[in-house]
């Protein structure tokens, strides 16, 4: 894991730590206060869906980036290649 993803976990944690102890800390009823924390950590766990689904997709289109790059540059250096052997024969 990069050092990015790890401060993005981080933030998160620390971020859905802050968010339950003050849910604690607030006077609200038990199941009121159950409810708000069931909602925030759905919310959390969709927010970092919705990251790790952007995150896969980009990375995606880095690989299909190399991969073209690469076959160009196979191409490239099997027509000189090519070349080469016309020019010694």
């Amino acid at each position: 894991m990069t050092n990015q993803g790890k401060l993005i976990l981080g933030l998160l944690g620390a971020a859905a730590a802050g968010v339950a102890i003050g849910m604690l800390i607030a006077p609200d009823k038990g199941s009121e206060l159950r409810k708000k924390i069931s909602d925030t950590a759905c919310d959390l766990a969709s927010k970092a869906t919705d990251m790790i689904a952007s995150g896969k997709s980009k990375l995606e289109d880095v690989a299909q980036t190399a991969v073209k790059q690469a076959e160009g540059l196979y191409n490239d250096v099997t027509k000189r290649g090519d070349k080469v052997k016309e020019a010694v024969s």
